[in-house]
């Protein structure tokens, strides 16, 4: 068993998302059997880049770039499969190899045009609370879902059911919309017609994924985890409700895919050197002076889907913490120390002070999350470039003691740092090299 456990990694952001988790599933996938998705939508954005050429995906795993890798969509995944199709064709026409390297959980739930309608009335009605989603229907499809009424990709793939399921929902949502927002109504004849011609070409890639990928551990293969979005975004352990409507912890990986945890071998989180965050909702480190813009200038910090501005601030340390102890974080990918070169002292929150007293957990409501007044310490900074420094010796001792006060105060250990966005610009430090030897073994 301990063989197989060692077989497997769960890879996720430790923060709000956009943590360069796309690289690093990239840089790292070469070394997996398969690649697995197991929660969120197309709402989650991975940009690669290789000898220069940018690939952004935001359904399907990175592991499809690397030949011979298995890119498995889980049945976490919520599946528009509109969206699947046009990602699906800008790969082929990049020469990608989906064929045969590419499945989708029979057991994943669709997007219907209804959820995008209805996400978008609800987001702009008044009185409501704006949560800032990318109105893609990932929250709708995930709400049918846990009511019991959504429809899945084996549904997807019957005529008789879908037409059903169809006709049946959009009555259904249609009055509701109608009653609620104004909104025109949905015709279901053309939704059927569009959907039954799209499951046809969405049929060659459906499997039953959880048989797939527990096959092949089993066989000795080894299998990483894909996580989307970020550990602040989890539905249960994220800053609720500015969270997104899945399992976005390592917890997600064994419902979100059919492996039981006995089967998940490690636990790699990946934090930006700072910390970002897009749309709405509480953000104790965020930067309201002019570092913000210095920050989202040299981190290029604009969303990989929506282009959407992100907001800048400093490292928090309960934060990281937080997010290690709910994933059972071993290892720490750092990503976008480079954009910290330039500054003299670097702000990192080591606590919070709230109603005048400190502490450095977390709290669970939205409220005390805004209330916090933030406890920083300052770290020297190093004012020389970083950008593409292979070995951690060579970065400058002020880095290096940036990224050794990280992993003390963490309780995880630094396994990668990346230092620039191409696949090559990435340090692997020795312990860690060792755990991804331990996969081919």
């Amino acid at each position: 068993m301990d063989g197989m456990r060692a077989k497997t990694a769960v890879v996720l952001g430790a923060q709000w998302g956009d943590e360069g988790k796309g690289k690093i599933v990239d840089v790292l996938s070469g070394r997996f059997a398969a690649v697995a998705r197991y929660a969120g939508g197309h709402n989650a954005g991975h940009t690669v880049i290789i000898e220069g050429q940018k690939f952004v995906l935001q359904l399907i795993p990175c592991g499809v770039l690397r030949p011979g890798c298995k890119g498995v969509i889980g049945n976490g995944v919520v599946l528009d499969p509109i969206a699947f199709l046009k990602e699906v064709s800008k790969l082929r026409d990049l020469g990608v190899d989906v064929d045969g390297q590419l499945f989708v959980s029979n057991r994943a739930q669709v997007i219907l045009p209804y959820h995008r309608m209805i996400e978008l009335a609800a987001e702009s009605a008044p009185g409501r609370q704006k949560i800032g989603t990318t109105s893609r229907g990932i929250g709708p499809a995930y709400e049918d879902k846990m009511a019991r009424g959504g429809l899945r990709v084996v549904d997807l793939l019957n005529p008789r059911i879908l037409q059903a399921h169809i006709e049946n929902a959009c009555a259904e949502k249609n009055a509701i919309v109608h009653a609620l927002f104004g909104s025109a109504p949905i015709d279901s004849a053309r939704m059927f017609d569009e959907y039954a011609a799209a499951a046809e070409q969405v049929r060659p890639f459906v499997t039953d994924t959880g048989n797939l990928l527990n096959k092949v551990i089993a066989e000795g293969g080894s299998v990483m985890f894909e996580g989307a979005q970020g550990t602040m975004l989890d539905i249960d352990h994220g800053t609720y409700p500015f969270v997104t409507s899945s399992s976005a912890t390592a917890g997600g990986a064994s419902t979100g895919t059919g492996v039981g945890p006995t089967a998940i071998g490690t636990v790699i989180g990946v934090t930006k050197a700072y910390v970002t965050r897009v749309g709405e909702g509480p953000f104790p480190t965020e930067i309201h002076d002019d570092s913000a813009e210095v920050l989202r200038a040299r981190g290029n910090e604009y969303g990989a889907v929506t282009g959407r501005p992100r907001r800048c601030g400093w490292l928090d340390i309960p934060l990281l913490r937080y997010s290690n102890q709910v994933n059972g974080t071993e290892w720490l990918v750092v990503t976008k120390m480079d954009v910290l070169d330039e500054l003299a002292e670097i702000p990192v929150c080591i606590g919070y002070e709230i109603d005048g007293k400190f502490t450095d957990l977390v709290p669970a409501d939205a409220q005390g999350l805004e209330s916090i007044v933030p406890r920083y310490t300052t770290l020297k900074g190093w004012q020389q470039s970083t950008e593409g420094i292979a070995e951690f010796e060579q970065l400058p001792l002020a880095a290096q003691e940036y990224l050794r006060f990280q992993e003390r105060e963490s309780g995880a250990m630094i396994g990668m740092v990346s230092t620039g966005p191409d696949r090559d610009q990435t340090m692997i430090l020795p312990g860690f090299a060792d755990m991804l030897e331990s996969l081919h073994s």
